[in-house]
């Protein structure tokens, strides 16, 4: 039985095959720019909190279909969080470019694209849009396709969120040269969500990559939890947009120092 994201990755190799934009053509206009992503995880003592847009889930429907990105963008900037993750997606997560670069255009935080990456083409995208970092899950890629984008997205000046669920990615990653690595504590099988083997995984990679924990943080207490295993960051989406009081939720993870 495939997961979920089997389906979502499915359907994006789809488009993929159908774009036909030469990427090469594309890189002989770009301009560089320096990516502050990274640099924004590291900053201060407490756990850096890149906080999500995102309106839907595969698994639950919809969970903020009003939102407004540039609104929730200022919101989360007021209230403490280190980055924004802009989920672009329009299928599975309601999001589209257009949400990022919206953000883009007004946020003063470093952004991610969100996304299923699985071509060039979808770097490029990221870049133009106005990301500082673009997701790469393992899980989703060959090891050659890993390294294309990765090294593609640091000719761009971005900086890459590397996602792993195992011992065997954690491995690829490793030896892919992430800097960055992000741990999904949910289980893409059961959807259910493990801090234990997350806690496992994290203590398994370098001291010098950046960890972020992704999945299942509802309360500081989880965000403390995290950062008692190594986590340096927290993704956290579905919690904050379906929240009556982000902001106030955005300042508490916030708050949490690293152990």
């Amino acid at each position: 039985m495939g997961t979920y994201l089997d389906d979502i990755v499915t359907r994006h190799r789809v488009r993929a095959a159908s774009d036909t934009r030469n990427w090469r053509e594309r890189m002989e206009v770009v301009v560089p720019r320096s990516s502050t992503f990274a640099q924004s995880l590291r900053a201060g003592e407490n756990i850096a909190v890149i906080a999500e847009i995102k309106r839907k889930s595969p698994s639950k429907g919809w969970l903020a279909p009003t939102l407004d990105c540039v609104h929730m963008a200022a919101l989360y900037a007021q209230s403490g969080a280190s980055a924004i993750s802009v989920l672009t997606d329009e299928d599975g997560f309601g999001g589209t470019l257009q949400d990022l670069r919206d953000v883009s255009a007004v946020s003063p935080l470093a952004l991610l694209r969100k996304d299923f990456t699985v071509c060039h083409n979808d770097v490029l995208d990221a870049f133009d849009a106005g990301a500082d970092a673009i997701l790469l899950i393992v899980a989703a890629l060959t090891d050659g396709e890993l390294s294309e984008f990765h090294a593609l997205a640091t000719q761009l000046g971005m900086d890459v969120l590397v996602e792993i669920h195992s011992e065997g990615e954690a491995e690829r990653a490793v030896a892919l040269g992430s800097s960055i690595i992000g741990i999904n504590q949910r289980n893409l099988n059961t959807f259910e969500v493990d801090s234990d083997h997350a806690a496992q995984l994290a203590s398994s990679l370098p001291s010098h990559v950046i960890k972020v924990c992704e999945s299942g943080l509802r309360t500081p207490d989880d965000v403390a939890t995290a950062s008692r295993a190594g986590f340096d960051a927290v993704l956290v989406g579905e919690h904050f947009v379906t929240s009556n009081n982000p902001g106030d939720l955005v300042r508490a993870f916030a708050s949490i120092a690293r152990s």
